[in-house]
């Protein structure tokens, strides 16, 4: 009986012992800041789910890292599952700090503290510290919409490992890349170190102070204790942006460093004359300004000349000084008046952000001679005409004039009566062949008129049903949503569903809406007309779609990031943009 009610006292703390249960442990209990932390956590059940919650140490901790493992235990016959999982993390602040419960499938783990506690500043034999970021622009005081370059420096005397940097951004900023990163050299109170500095061109859309959140890296160093992480940041750069000066009584608002303007007419013939085609080619160039912030010309056509304008071509280049926007435009100039043909000056106002005042760029354009119709003389008198004068007409409004000058009357000894036509004598054969040869003639021109209208009415019916079997582009694809800001939000709804299959369509829908069905034609010319980034991105999409890979491989994340920050013209605010590697091999 006792060895009965022993048997069954161990079967029973068996059992409580296998009971399903979350342990969560650290490897320290004591730690400084910017030092890792392991949190091990078992689950002694095999339906684990998804694994470990770890949502909730996101805000105290920096979640760098996770493993996995599992193993089996066997007890009385009966094996049993452990699932572990080993997390880094990197506490955000000083102090003691509750890592919470942890849910792992139905269960979750007890609360445990740790304790953070303040670490001497990192600084080299002469006193300064490893690792400096400063941030800096070429204007604190700019104008609106002005060019302003921020510069961002970092200094480093040690190897950095897995080194991340942060991004300028601002919600009132328009910040893009400028160029490649330069690297010099630069000894400060003793100590050498690697300067790497990065320039963005940013143009503030908003007047009044705007600050600039600090700049900072993030990375690993060696030091004499060990590896160690250190965080490092600028100071915020504020920037007091200027309004429209009053003085400024342009339409267009422009702040410029400078503005070229260039204005030809040309003409392909030797002697153009009324009717003919001319090219009238126009340049602007803007230092220190975007293509898009040049005015948009107006030209209207007078009683002189017709004008039919091109959409302007628009180019970008970029150097250590900034951005230089070029603005070019054609017009097709037709004369309708003969003379000398002289089209209007350009003037392109802007506000010089060197010397803060307004000028104008103006440029002249040459002239050209035009000649009048061809008209064609007869010098033949035809009596039977009467050449009385018209009476006086009232003054015309067609630029062209066809009336012809009269020509001197030549001298004759004998003149006929202007009232009665000459009488012409013929003899009887004379009239006889001319009657039968104009009969010919009629009968002729009849037959020839039947046939050639016989033939018409036969080809007319073909062409036109030729011409009505012939949609136009919105007939055969017509857009199915009303506007882009519709067509773009489907074309992200794609992109974050991963769907590839509807990616190319609804590119189109968007690209469509957007610049037209001009200029659309395929995902080219989406290519041509977007960003750098984003044409990267539809080429990798491209492969994808004609590649032997499954489509739910494509990932569309990335894509509607870029097509985002190239509409909206701001770097997303997203830890993935923020970070970037800077030496991610060492």
């Amino acid at each position: 009986m006792n060895y009965c009610l022993a048997f069954c006292c161990t079967l029973l703390l068996s059992t409580f012992s296998y009971a399903d249960t979350v342990t969560a442990t650290l490897d320290k209990k004591v730690v400084t800041e910017n030092t890792l932390v392991k949190l091990t956590l078992k689950a002694d059940f095999s339906n684990t789910g998804n694994g470990p919650d770890l949502s909730p140490l996101q805000k105290d901790f920096e979640v760098l890292g996770k493993s996995q493992n599992s193993q089996f235990s066997f007890n009385l016959g009966t094996s049993k599952a452990l699932n572990f999982w080993v997390v880094s993390l990197m506490p955000k602040s000083v102090g003691t700090i509750e890592i919470p419960a942890i849910r792992i499938g139905d269960h979750q783990s007890q609360p445990i503290k740790l304790e953070v506690k303040s670490s001497p500043q990192l600084l080299d034999d002469n006193g300064n510290p490893p690792v400096i970021v400063r941030m800096e622009a070429s204007n604190n005081e700019p104008y609106l919409q002005q060019q302003v370059i921020l510069r961002v420096k970092l200094y480093t005397s040690v190897a950095l490992q897995n080194a991340n940097r942060t991004v300028p951004s601002h919600p009132d900023l328009v910040i893009e890349r400028l160029s490649d990163d330069q690297m010099t050299y630069e000894t400060i109170n003793g100590t050498q170190y690697q300067v790497i500095t990065r320039d963005y061109l940013s143009f503030p859309q908003r007047s009044g102070l705007l600050t600039i959140s600090p700049q900072g890296i993030q990375a690993m160093v060696n030091t004499s204790f060990g590896r160690r992480l250190i965080k490092v940041q600028s100071e915020p750069l504020s920037l007091q942006v200027l309004p429209i000066p009053a003085s400024y009584v342009a339409d267009a608002w422009l702040p410029s460093q400078s503005v070229e303007v260039t204005s030809k007419l040309s003409s392909t013939s030797d002697t153009p004359r009324v009717g003919d085609t001319l090219l009238w080619n126009i340049h602007i160039r803007a230092t220190g300004s975007l293509p898009e912030q040049i005015p948009t010309l107006d030209f209207n056509s007078t009683r002189n000349y017709k004008l039919y304008p091109q959409p302007p071509k628009f180019s970008t280049s970029k150097n250590a000084n900034g951005v230089i926007g070029e603005q070019s435009i054609q017009v097709e100039v037709v004369p309708t008046a003969q003379g000398n043909l002289q089209l209007p000056d350009i003037d392109i106002s802007y506000w010089d952000t060197r010397n803060a005042k307004l000028v104008h760029a103006v440029a002249n354009t040459n002239s050209i001679n035009i000649a009048p119709l061809p008209s064609i003389k007869n010098n033949k008198q035809t009596p039977s005409i009467d050449t009385t004068p018209l009476p006086a007409q009232p003054s015309s409004t067609a630029p062209i004039s066809l009336q012809k000058k009269p020509e001197p009357k030549a001298e004759v000894e004998s003149e006929p009566s202007l009232t009665a036509p000459p009488t012409i004598i013929e003899s009887d054969n004379e009239t006889w062949s001319f009657k039968t040869l104009l009969i010919y003639t009629l009968f002729a021109m009849a037959i020839f008129t039947l046939a050639w209208w016989i033939i018409l009415r036969r080809q007319k019916p073909n062409s036109e049903r030729i011409e009505e079997s012939v949609p136009t582009l919105q007939e055969f694809a017509p857009l199915a949503t009303p506007d882009e800001a519709t067509a773009f939000q489907q074309l992200l709804t794609t992109c974050h569903n991963d769907q590839l299959s509807e990616l190319r369509a609804n590119l189109l829908e968007w690209a469509r809406h957007r610049w037209g069905d001009h200029e659309i034609r395929t995902l080219d010319d989406i290519k041509r007309l977007t960003s750098v980034q984003v044409t990267q991105l539809l080429m990798e999409a491209e492969l994808m779609m004609y590649s032997n890979n499954p489509s739910h491989e494509w990932h569309g994340e990335p894509l509607a990031d870029a097509l985002e920050e190239y509409v909206s013209g701001i770097a997303k605010p997203s830890q993935a943009s923020q970070l970037k590697a800077l030496y991610p091999d060492l």
